[in-house]
């Protein structure tokens, strides 16, 4: 079966998701935290599973912008500065149809590792 290619896409700012619809009336709200901790960059990915880089503190981060890539990906802009990564039509509703099961790792992971999704904030103090 072939992957689906979503018949819109509409990034909701204020939610922070994305917004996918198929022809098959399949939609999913995908939150830009969980794709940015999910790019399909080397830099988040590795080159390979023992190079993955757990991402941290992104609960806060957004979208600058969305560009197609030919006919078979999405390139993502994060207000974090990443924009390394294509989002292929493959990967995309992978990422969809997987996500309980793909955020359940990624928290996990987190607590293993003593992290957090909260964005690290530089405490002063005064002198």
């Amino acid at each position: 079966m072939d992957t689906p290619i979503p018949s819109k896409v509409h990034y909701h700012k204020k939610a922070r998701e994305l917004e996918l619809e198929y022809p098959n009336g399949q939609r999913f709200l995908l939150s830009v935290e969980y794709l940015r901790v999910f790019s399909p960059s080397a830099e988040v990915r590795g080159h390979g599973p023992d190079t993955a880089v757990l991402q941290v503190g992104k609960k806060d981060v957004g979208l600058q912008n969305i560009t197609q890539a030919g006919n078979y990906a999405l390139k993502l802009h994060f207000d974090d500065g990443h924009d390394s990564g294509l989002y292929s039509w493959d990967y995309l509703y992978a990422l969809a149809v997987n996500h309980d099961t793909n955020w359940a790792d990624y928290l996990r992971r987190l607590e293993e590792a003593g992290a957090s999704r909260e964005p690290q904030t530089i405490q002063f103090k005064q002198l």
